[in-house]
């Protein structure tokens, strides 16, 4: 991890020691797991106080069925001040799948946001208007999680 990312990571330790659950780096990149509670405190301090003014992509996975905790989302940060490039990501149960919106602090967040409950399914808390982006609003599930069927749902026959 560069200087640079040791720094940041650092800030947020010293600000909230709870903020930071797990830190690894891959293939240049950092990734810090926080908290789902701390999203919304965590983004704005990184963005008030350390300049990561670009939420250049916000985006959801499930990780399984048989994984616990089932679903993650990664907000992936940027910095035109420092150059740098920072990743958050939350875990979340299948049975608690929402974190707050960060839509206030990044506005491009609520376009990703929708996407990722489409797709995924994971709800965002305060979001002005979670509903459906890419899939019909009367499409059944979510087509992103692991356990939809590749052919989709069969539809109800009365034969």
């Amino acid at each position: 991890m560069t200087e640079k990312l040791h720094a940041f990571v650092d800030a947020l330790k010293e600000k909230n020691a709870d903020w930071v659950a797990d830190v690894a780096e891959g293939h240049g990149e950092v990734t810090v797991t926080i908290p789902g509670a701390s999203i919304v405190d965590v983004c704005t301090f990184l963005r008030h106080k350390h300049d990561f003014d670009l939420l250049a992509d916000l985006c959801g996975g499930d990780r399984g069925p048989e994984e616990d905790p089932r679903f993650e989302v990664n907000y992936h940060l940027f910095s035109t001040v420092h150059h740098s490039r920072l990743r958050l990501k939350v875990l979340l149960a299948e049975d608690a799948a929402s974190v707050a919106s960060v839509s206030d602090i990044w506005r491009t967040a609520n376009w990703h946001e929708r996407e990722t409950y489409d797709l995924v399914g994971v709800k965002f808390e305060g979001h002005p208007d979670l509903r459906r982006i890419l899939l019909p609003s009367d499409f059944d599930g979510h087509a992103l999680r692991k356990d939809y069927p590749l052919r989709g749902y069969e539809p109800y026959s009365l034969n």
